[in-house]
């Protein structure tokens, strides 16, 4: 790998004696990993070794994951580099907080982060690029949670509409990318010397719209994949001078720097945020920062809090139709055992039928890509499940489940239908479970369960 003159000379006035060891480890062959996910039952049945474990993110492992897979479709498995795994850690979710991904694509903090929260509270994860957006719904409805809103908006556009209302605000910021040249050699022929800087600028844009929608007393996660000083430790020092932000702690595990006091003007209070140098650490480079924001609760109502009686009104949701409770209530009770969701938490947008609880924000003028959890669709009179309920459901609440071989998960999600032989199943809905893991709904007609795998993901083996 050949590193662009100005970024050797920049790295080794930085690091000094310790820049031939950084730019040989920049040589070195980039670090897998993967998580698996406790949304799903028996999670760690998922027949991937798990004989090496991140030590400082409880379900990650060193280890490569095929993305062909039944663990990968299924979304008991997660590919992700090691380093990225520890912002989601940093930020240390409990179930039922309110939280933001503001720049959330591919999609490795906001399933980390939904994992964590366990079904309780709220997600918001967004991402401003559209197609970059489209990737990042995928992934989250593959790992299963049903209390994620996926967003595709400009900072500036949800801090209009959206105010003091996170707990806590992930910001994976876009950056010059300096801690990803191992793993995508291609990020260097974008690299310049002012570069970095002029991240920095965009850094602060998204940041000053971030801090806006924080609850007062909430917390900041701020990360980098940069080892740029202009972009990190200068960026905490920027916002600490102009918010009301102080500095956490982050834990420093083996092989983690501190950050560098002495690119902040020898603030020391900088040494708290954690730096990842791919020549100490095993995985690639990163930055992260924790901060708390030391306001006072404030007698400000959130723009979403403020509009919730005018909500039945100027909501992006329609309640259901009579015949459309009629339906779902049909499939629910043949395919479930119990009750999955409360009928109030329930709207419509379009024929499409989502889980939506009415104390979620009102997302009425903000760009989405999925405006909460897709139940299914209504079509002439019948309703079809969305393949993400076949995902986010538990097994054990199946009443209506046929079991698969692997050759007929193959041929499944390459887009075919199963044959079915011997005593057939009465016609209708069912999931359809390989090897413990539900992965689907088909609809059986006469012992043929017709395929409704997704086209856009279907895969051959």
């Amino acid at each position: 790998m050949k590193f662009p003159a100005d970024f050797k000379k920049k790295y080794t006035n930085l690091l000094g004696d310790d820049a031939p060891s950084f730019f040989a480890g920049l040589q070195t062959e980039a670090v897998k990993a993967f998580r698996v996910n406790p949304l799903k039952e028996d999670y760690e049945n998922i027949g991937y070794p798990l004989d090496y474990p991140v030590s400082y993110a409880p379900t990650g492992f060193y280890g490569s994951v095929s993305g062909k897979s039944l663990e990968h479709q299924t979304g008991y498995v997660y590919s992700q580099e090691p380093s990225a795994m520890y912002v989601a850690e940093v930020g240390n979710v409990k179930p039922g907080e309110i939280i933001l991904d503001l720049c959330a694509a591919p999609g490795g903090k906001s399933t980390q982060i939904a994992a964590k929260l366990a079904g309780k509270g709220l997600l918001v994860s967004n991402e401003i690029n559209r197609k970059r957006a489209g990737i990042l719904a995928e992934n989250i409805e593959r790992v299963g949670p049903t209390n994620v809103v996926i967003l595709n908006e400009s900072p500036q556009g949800m801090a209009r509409k959206i105010t003091n209302y996170f707990d806590k605000i992930f910001v994976d910021a876009p950056c010059s990318g300096e801690g990803m040249f191992r793993k995508d050699p291609a990020a260097i022929k974008y690299w310049h010397k002012d570069y970095p800087a002029e991240c920095a600028v965009r850094q602060k844009e998204i940041l000053t719209e971030a801090m806006k929608m924080l609850k007062p007393g909430g917390q900041l996660i701020y990360s980098t994949c940069t080892f740029a000083p202009e972009e990190d430790e200068q960026i905490i020092e920027w916002l600490v001078e102009n918010y009301e932000l102080a500095l956490i702690p982050v834990q420093k595990y083996e092989g983690m720097d501190s950050g560098f006091s002495r690119l902040a003007g020898n603030n020391k209070e900088v040494e708290k945020a954690v730096r990842l140098f791919p020549h100490h650490f095993r995985g690639e480079g990163h930055f992260i920062a924790k901060l708390q924001d030391k306001r006072e609760t404030i007698n400000v109502c959130s723009n979403i809090k403020e509009k919730k009686k005018k909500e039945k009104t100027n909501s992006v949701f329609r309640s259901l139709s009579k015949e459309e409770e009629k339906l779902w209530k049909d499939f629910e009770s043949k395919v479930f055992r119990q009750q999955l969701f409360i009928l109030d938490d329930l709207r419509c947008w379009g024929d499409q039928l989502f889980y939506y609880p009415s104390n979620w924000p009102n997302i009425q003028d903000l760009k989405f890509i999925k405006p909460g959890f897709q139940v299914g669709i209504f079509k002439k009179k019948r309703f079809e499940p969305a393949y993400g309920l076949a995902l986010a459901i538990k097994s054990t609440n199946v009443q209506q489940i046929i079991d698969v071989t692997i050759a007929e998960w193959e041929n499944y999600v390459s887009g075919n239908i199963i044959t079915l032989v011997g005593k057939l199943p009465p016609n209708g809905w069912y999931a359809l479970r390989c090897n413990g893991k539900v992965f689907g709904f088909a609809k059986s007609v006469n012992g043929t369960l017709k395929n409704f795998f997704p086209k856009g993901l279907r895969f051959t083996i």
